[in-house]
């Protein structure tokens, strides 16, 4: 039986290490990025300097779109998005059935020490981390979603998701 191809979201709070592993998942698969940054709003980007956290009315065009990219792309696709809330995370998986989450799962410290190591050019400032964590509602116990240690050295994480994927990644 031949499984369906990998559409999956590398989900967690600003920090957790989405992108990076977003990247090393996708190249190992071979399909397609979507790095979910690169798509919000110059108002939302604008906001985020600023140091005001988004709400739900800014994340809304930006889930739209980003539930289009992944529709466009059947053949499998990851994409790197917070995907804070629940009603976030339904609404990518009515533009793509079949959705996966792979959730990183980080402390507020740790965190924050990551996104105030960045580069003072990133858009998201570390003041806003803590609000990050005031909006996520855990995936845990959703149907397809896979909790990884954002701690946990890239190619182990990758290996514990290729295995879950295996089984089925129910």
């Amino acid at each position: 039986m031949q499984q369906e191809p990998m559409r999956m979201v590398v989900m967690g709070v600003s920090g957790c290490g989405k992108s990076s592993l977003g990247r090393a998942l996708a190249q190992q698969r071979g399909v397609a990025l979507i790095e979910g940054d690169d798509f919000h709003s110059e108002q939302s980007v604008a906001k985020m300097r600023a140091g005001t956290p988004l709400q739900d009315a800014d994340r809304a065009q930006w889930l739209r779109v980003l539930g289009e990219q992944l529709a466009a792309h059947p053949q499998g696709v990851v994409l790197s998005c917070s995907a804070l809330k629940k009603a976030y995370r339904a609404q990518l998986r009515a533009a793509a059935p079949g959705l996966r989450f792979v959730f990183l799962q980080i402390t507020p410290e740790e965190a924050l020490r990551r996104v105030s190591a960045r580069a003072s050019a990133h858009m998201f400032p570390a003041s806003l981390v803590a609000s990050q964590f005031e909006a996520l509602e855990s995936p845990e116990g959703e149907p397809g979603v896979f909790t990884v240690s954002a701690t946990a050295p890239t190619e182990g994480a990758l290996q514990a998701i290729e295995a879950w994927w295996a089984r089925g990644a129910a």
